[in-house]
This record gives structure tokens, sequence and C-alpha cells, in this order.
């Protein structure tokens, strides 16, 4: 990929050949195996020298940001291991390979030689070997032994998360280039938090499946924190919920598409569905079912009802809506949800609003994404597709 970047911009492969140290004929040896395994010709060669493709110059744009990436990741790794202080210095990335890099990720997700040996399909001693080759060609210290089998040190952190956003940027080159050819199905990662859960998100994809039906979605429920993790390592495409008022990192964005409110809810025929006046008193001597401490929910919760008598004692944590809506449908439990995320429920006759008026600050609901985040034509189109079910629905009500 290297080669075919610098000869695409040099425009022949005899002025690439003492850019990269190789031989002419080493260089149109590893371009031939790009363009066989890619199945798609990505340089057309005459006497004047070679031009992209189409394709060519699309991948062409993946691989150069994979690249950059990595040799980004290799000056932040060498600053973090503190012994090499100057770029010149610290661009180790033209020494470094594939297999390198997937042992860096495999230990940092299993953190064991033997396990990360097993998850790639070699043997231990294969990627022992590995990851110190990587060590002497870094110059910087990327493992240290622990009570637990291995850990991966500041520097290789960095290194690693690099190492996987440039793989991802080759995969999404891998996944345009299906598209163009009309070969394969697009792939779509999304992290998801509760509140789009049953109604959004679910109509997004519907819709969207209705043109694009080969197109691979896997959606992945969790709490934020280890969403943010997986998007800024490239293993999720985007997040989909809650926004946050403050990012805790500053290499992800926020774009939001609609805002909702906090209510409380109860079953149906609840003693207090239809009663006026509810005070909080009244609410604290029901059993609730909330979700976890840290939660933008549990906070205002919290707020609501303060530190004195008036709190609820009996309290059951959970973020799970089918495990809300099989409590509330059979018992008094009561909940606070937000309005969107229950509106199905709400719908169907389920469960009602109490008339306690919450007044919390309306919660922004959009999309956290990569600052540098480049989607395929395929993920662009699931974006509009997401806008225009947020639009739609926004008419509606």
């Amino acid at each position: 990929m290297k080669a075919f970047s610098i000869v695409a911009r040099a425009g022949s492969i005899s002025a690439a050949a003492p850019l990269i140290h190789l031989s002419q004929p080493a260089i149109t040896q590893a371009l031939s195996k790009l363009e066989t395994a890619l199945g798609v010709k990505l340089l057309m060669r005459d006497r004047s020298g070679v031009a992209t493709t189409e394709p060519g110059e699309m991948f062409l744009k993946r691989v150069e940001r994979a690249l950059s990436l990595l040799q980004a990741g290799c000056l932040r790794a060498s600053q973090e291991g503190g012994t090499r202080n100057t770029k010149s210095d610290s661009s180790f990335d033209h020494m470094l390979t594939i297999q390198q890099l997937s042992a860096l990720i495999a230990i940092s997700d299993t953190g064991n030689f033997s396990l990360a040996a097993r998850s790639m399909g070699l043997s231990q001693p294969s990627v022992h070997r590995l990851a110190r080759d990587l060590e002497r060609s870094a110059q910087i210290s990327l493992f240290q032994r622990n009570a637990k089998g291995i850990a991966l040190t500041p520097a290789a952190e960095v290194l690693g998360q690099f190492s996987q956003l440039a793989f991802s940027e080759i995969e999404q080159g891998f996944q345009e280039l299906d598209e163009g050819m009309g070969r394969g199905a697009g792939r779509l990662t999304i992290g998801t938090l509760p509140l789009v859960r049953t109604d959004i998100l679910p109509r997004a994809i519907n819709e969207f499946v209705r043109h694009s039906p080969n197109t691979q979605i896997s959606v992945v429920d969790g709490p934020y924190d280890d969403h943010l993790l997986a998007l800024r390592h490239g293993r999720l495409d985007f997040i989909l919920g809650a926004l946050r008022d403050d990012l805790p990192v500053s290499d992800v964005v926020q774009e939001r598409l609609f805002s909702d409110r906090l209510g409380i809810f109860a079953r149906t025929d609840h003693p207090l569905v239809g009663r006026e006046n509810l005070t909080q008193r009244e609410l604290a001597e029901y059993p609730w079912v909330i979700p976890r401490e840290g939660t933008p929910t549990r906070q205002y919760f919290d707020y609501f009802f303060g530190d004195g008598e008036n709190s609820p004692t009996h309290i059951l944590e959970s973020s799970s809506l089918i495990l809300i809506r099989g409590l509330l449908s059979d018992s008094d439990r009561l909940t606070m949800i937000s309005r969107n995320q229950i509106s199905q429920e709400q719908a169907s006759g389920l469960v009602q609003p109490l008339a306690v008026e919450l007044n919390d600050q309306p919660r922004d609901i959009g999309i956290t994404k990569r600052v540098e985040w480049y989607p395929t034509a395929e993920q662009q189109r699931f974006l509009d597709t997401l806008e225009q079910v947020v639009g739609a629905s926004d008419r509606l009500n």
C-alpha cells in the first residue's frame, strides 16, 4: 500500500523506486499482488508512466489517510515513550508490518500472548516475536507484565489506537471498492444508547434497508463510556443517543438530531394515573426502577427528589426497557424515563405518564463520531435516512 501511494503520486515506478528503497521489479510485483487481492485495477500503465483509475483514486485516499494515521501514531507513541523527541527521529512507521500491528491489537484485546496467538491463528512464540520486533522498531517499551498477564504501556496504547483507526480506514476503502464494483454489501456498525433503540433507530433501519437491502448493519448496545472507547479505536462508525454537555475527549464531535424530555411513567391502571397535584412524598411511597448512578436520567432523578425524607427508598437499578416494561406491568413500580424511549409502550396503552411537571432541561439526542471520520457512500446514506426519519417524526408531532 505504501508503494501504491508513492507510485500514484510520483506518476511512475522508476521515480518511486528510490523514494521507498525498492527495486522496480519489487514494486511492480507488490502492485500486482495488491490489485489481485482487491480484484480491481488501481493503476493504468503506458509509456509515459502510470495513472490511477477511478477505483484507484478512491482507494488511494483511504490508503493515504491510513498511512497518515500510522505516522501520527508513531510520533505520539515516541513522545509518550520519551525516547524519541523529534518528528524526523520518530517516524518508524516505514518499518511496521501488518502482522506486528495486528499482534499489538490482539495483545491489547486479550492481555495475554497465548490468547492473542489463538485469536490470530498463530503460535505463541510467533506472537511474542512479533511483539518484540515491534518494540525494536519503535525503540520504546510497549509491553509490561502484571499480575493478570501483559499490559500495554501508554505508548503502546496510543500506537494501538492509531493502528486500529488505520485498519478501519483501509476496511472502509475495501467497502467502497466493493460498493463501486457492485459485488458486495456495505457495512455499518452503530453504538446505541437507550433513548433511540425503541423508535427512531428501528424506523431508520427499516427505511434504509428498503433501498439498500444488502448492507450489513450491526447494532451494539452498551454504556456510553464503552461506546466512546470503541468509537475512538475505529470499532464503531458512530454512536447514536443522548449527547454530552461536555465532551470528555477532543477527537470526537457531536451532531444534534432532536431534543427529548423526561417523564414519570406507570402502568395504565396504576393508582396514581390520572391524579393531579402529586407530591414528592406520594411518589416516594412507591418502588422505583431507574438507571444506574452516573447516567443523565439518574442524575436528574437524584436532583428532583434531593436528599431529604421525600426520597424513594425502594429502588431497582436498570436501563433495560424490556425489564422496565415488565416491572411496571406487574407492579405499582414507577420509573423516570425519556418520553421518546417509552413512546411505543405509551402508544400501545401499556403505560401512562403521571401528572408531574419535572421542569427538566431538554436533552439533545444525536450522533457522536470521530473528528476526521469520512463515511462511505452507504454509511452517508444511512445518516441521511436517519435525518429524514427524525424530520418526519417532528412533522407528525
